[in-house]
């Protein structure tokens, strides 16, 4: 069975891939599909939502999309929605968000550890029966003020695991999506989706 994963992140999408091996987990770019979508939405649920109902739309496909951040306790819960566009600088990449987040981190000078978490909330949007599922996910731990690791992404090589003694740069995908947000949402939603197969 095909699902339309409604992201343009390849990172993304290739951690789903991962998750669901037993679906053929397939990209808007690999059906032609060039859609931006504009994720106005107020919470990590309504961008998820929103992506997953505009990427079913357009592709006619049952369709997987998420929204997912960082959020730091002593920020009062930033970047949060605003992970992937946090840094003010222009054409901004991972390495200067991480750096701005440290800097905003030790400007308001909380005593460490730099307790966070990453959130996930997952949409499925099956258009033929016009049904929708949601599913979430988290994981706790810690900002760390250097980077470790160099697997990952995003805020992945400052973001440390006590459990673990990693960061989520430095485990491998497999210890990753074991225990991350993004993996705690697909094990909720894996069961509905593999009932349909």
């Amino acid at each position: 069975m095909k699902i339309l994963i409604g992201t343009n992140n390849a990172h993304k999408a290739q951690e789903i891939r991962d998750m669901l091996p037993e679906f053929e987990i397939v990209r808007p770019k690999d059906i032609g599909l060039d859609l931006d979508v504009d994720e106005n939405g107020k919470t990590f649920e309504d961008n998820a939502m929103i992506k997953a109902k505009a990427f079913a739309e357009a592709s006619g496909m049952i369709t997987l999309a998420d929204d997912s951040g960082l959020e730091v306790d002593c920020l009062h819960g930033e970047p949060g929605i605003y992970s992937a566009r946090y840094c003010p600088k222009p054409g901004a990449d991972d390495a200067d968000r991480r750096h701005y987040l440290l800097e905003n981190i030790q400007k308001c000078g909380a005593a460490r550890p730099w307790t966070a978490r990453f959130r996930c909330e997952i949409a499925v949007v099956f258009p033929e029966e016009g049904k929708t599922l949601r599913a979430s996910g988290s994981c706790e731990g810690e900002i760390i003020p250097e980077e470790r690791g160099s697997n990952g992404f995003g805020y992945d090589p400052i973001f440390y695991r006590s459990e673990e003694k990693m960061t989520l740069s430095e485990m491998t995908e497999a210890e990753k999506n074991a225990i991350s947000h993004r993996g705690n949402a697909i094990k909720k939603a894996a069961p509905f989706l593999r009932a349909l197969i």
